[in-house]
């Protein structure tokens, strides 16, 4: 019926009067016009008054402080690249603006909100998921999720795995082109450090692969953030060996159990160890023994190997953490991202919670004192207290220069801190006092961390470092204030590159790559 009603619409479209030439009349002519006939563009097209609009438009809001966000006035859901050629020359030739969308976790809401009228592109059809194993490689398109990515990967090998994100419903699209750190980044480096090609979708409408785009702009993708540059449709991944069984501890210390000394210490350390494993913090808030507001620490190694390797190896790294058999489950490489769940549950996009959240990062070059680290769980404690979640570098990470990829946090880097603070209240009162609590701690963490520029994970974005102009002709020196701090020296190839092959910036946003001519 819907189909029907569209034919019919677009019909009326055809003839109506030129007094009624708006830029959004024109847009579904322009879509059939630009599509081969046998594409069936009219079913991957809902604007405002179609009866599914709502259902899409917050199926991949993952962030409930933007789920009441003005929205598009159109959403296309691509089933194939002509669906997308056709979307990027119609808004281009109307003025339109354009977001791209595959699942959803971008920490500001960029990819599904703007201040101006726009058209969205989620990709949620385009997540299929080819895996070579003659080649130990994978093309999986952009609307994919790492969860759907991992079950592929492992349902086609137990041998294979790849190095990405924790999080289940993160969309590869998104992850892929900001970084994307992960449990193995310290044995096989990030994510965007094993990919070997991509095809996208450029601001004229054509479709690049590695070769026909060119270095440059392959080399502005994978980190750089490639909604500034194109849709990216696919990416071909590098497979990485993974063991059989993998093992997962989590070994919780409060104040009151050393947890002071011990992170102390962890930061001398967890960037020296052995590269099959690594080691987070995460710091919370809990109660102790009395029933009194206290931090926990949670030590979180993960290790490619059974405990009983692991055990002799922390024995030597780290003896003072205690780590015993009991604080520690083995399983397989994919099952660690299930969380004791049927792995099944991986190719279930929408089955985390959403809540309202803030994110903010840092990067730390040299170890906190014991005081610094007193003095930080004094902030912790006040307010409404989000998590810290601390991952470490070192490794693979260390072994790739800077400008290998726009990534550049590389080598002299101890390890990355996330500020992540989420609650279930709605209500600007409720915001703001979270939002005031991440802003209070990481305030305080000034002097101990990267300086000149500080710097920060594209990956968690956080617009409060600075944002683009709405009408699109932010200066590179403007966008230098927030770009430096995820990019470095990377940030002047990137907008320069971007003056290549985006001139008058039709691909932007908030903190998009500025065109350098």
């Amino acid at each position: 019926m819907e189909s029907l009603l569209f034919f019919l619409q677009l019909s009326l479209l055809f003839y109506v009067s030129c007094a009624s030439q708006s830029p959004y009349s024109n847009f579904l002519p322009c879509l059939v016009s630009h599509s081969p006939p046998s594409s069936q563009i009219d079913q991957v097209v809902y604007s405002t008054d179609s009866s599914s609009y709502p259902s899409i438009l917050r199926s991949s809001i993952r962030n409930l402080r933007f789920m009441n966000s003005s929205g598009p006035q159109f959403i296309i859901t691509p089933r194939n690249e002509s669906h997308v050629q056709a979307t990027v020359i119609c808004c281009r030739k109307l003025g339109l603006r354009l977001t791209v969308r595959s699942g959803g976790h971008d920490y500001e809401g960029l990819s599904y909100k703007a201040a101006t009228p726009f058209v969205i592109i989620d990709l949620v059809n385009l997540r299929k998921v080819s895996v070579s194993l003659d080649t130990n490689t994978s093309w999986v398109e952009s609307g994919a999720t790492l969860g759907e990515l991992y079950y592929q990967i492992a349902n086609s090998s137990s041998k294979l795995g790849f190095p990405a994100g924790v999080c289940p419903t993160v969309g590869v699209g998104g992850h892929f082109s900001g970084g994307g750190q992960g449990l193995m980044s310290r044995k096989y480096g990030l994510a965007v450090d094993n990919v070997l090609d991509a095809i996208m979708v450029n601001a004229n409408g054509a479709v690049l692969d590695r070769e026909s785009m060119g270095e440059d702009l392959f080399w502005a993708i994978r980190g750089g953030g490639g909604a500034s540059f194109g849709v990216i449709l696919s990416w071909k991944i590098k497979l990485v060996p993974v063991p059989p069984i993998v093992t997962i501890c989590d070994v919780p210390k409060t104040l009151e159990e050393g947890a002071t000394k011990l992170v102390h210490l962890w930061q001398q350390l967890a960037h020296k160890f052995h590269k099959d494993m690594v080691m987070r913090v995460i710091i919370s808030l809990a109660n102790n023994t009395k029933g009194e507001k206290t931090v926990k620490t949670l030590f979180n190694p993960f290790y490619l190997g059974t405990i009983q390797q692991l055990i002799p190896l922390m024995d030597v790294s780290f003896p003072e953490l205690g780590l015993a058999a009991k604080y520690c489950h083995e399983s397989s490489w994919v099952e660690t991202f299930a969380e004791g769940k049927p792995v099944e549950v991986l190719m279930n996009r929408s089955h985390v919670t959403k809540v309202y959240f803030k994110g903010k990062s840092d990067y730390v070059n040299e170890p906190i004192p014991e005081s610094g680290l007193e003095e930080m769980w004094k902030v912790f404690l006040e307010g409404e207290a989000g998590v810290l979640i601390w991952d470490p570098y070192g490794g693979k990470m260390s072994e790739i220069t800077e400008n290998e990829t726009p990534f550049p946090h590389r080598a002299g880097v101890l390890y990355n801190i996330q500020y992540y603070n989420e609650w279930g209240e709605e209500g600007i009162e409720a915001e703001r006092k979270h939002v005031e609590w991440t802003d209070n701690i990481y305030k305080y963490m000034t002097p101990f961390v990267s300086k000149s520029p500080r710097r920060a994970y594209l990956n968690y974005k956080d617009i409060e470092l600075g944002r683009n102009n709405e009408n699109g002709n932010t200066s590179f020196l403007e966008a230098s204030v927030w770009g430096e701090r995820y990019f470095k020296n990377n940030f002047k190839r990137l907008a320069l590159i971007k003056g290549r092959v985006d001139p008058n910036n039709f691909f932007r946003d908030e903190q998009s790559i500025p065109p350098l001519r």
